[in-house]
């Protein structure tokens, strides 16, 4: 008995479903939503403490740096750098786990980095001036 009220169930919500009202040609056309304005990505992320992303000379030496504080963080670029300039909203913004949040966020995969080389790299960041926004 339950399995014909499901069954009767759900053919009614299929057909109301499936109901569809058309237009006529009268009607008045919908009106488009309101846009809002976009906020650019770069201004948030310069507000946000994160630097634009490196690219040339500037990313090579970036990863250069990165590599001499642990040299698998680079076996993934994008990842290395994309990590590398979202530590800088933790330095700029003055975090009180700096070096732990490195270690964290230079840990992914199948690389694993410890607070010693996050203390490095934000070193690293901090001398090649990578994190000045």
């Amino acid at each position: 008995m339950k399995t014909r009220a499901i069954t009767a169930l759900l053919l009614t919500a299929a057909a109301l479903t499936a109901c569809t009202t058309t237009s006529s040609s009268s009607d008045k056309p919908a009106k488009k939503p309101k846009s809002t304005p976009s906020v650019s990505m770069s201004a948030a992320e310069k507000a946000a403490g994160i630097p634009a992303e490196p690219t040339g000379a500037k990313r090579a030496e970036l990863l250069r740096a990165l590599a001499a504080a642990n040299p698998d963080v680079v076996k993934y670029e994008d990842k290395a750098i994309d990590a590398a300039r979202n530590q800088c909203s933790a330095i700029n913004g003055g975090g009180s786990k700096v070096d732990w949040t490195a270690s964290q966020r230079f840990t992914y995969k199948d690389v694993t980095t410890t607070e010693a080389q996050g203390k490095q790299i934000n070193d690293a960041l901090k001398g090649l001036k990578f994190c000045k926004v």
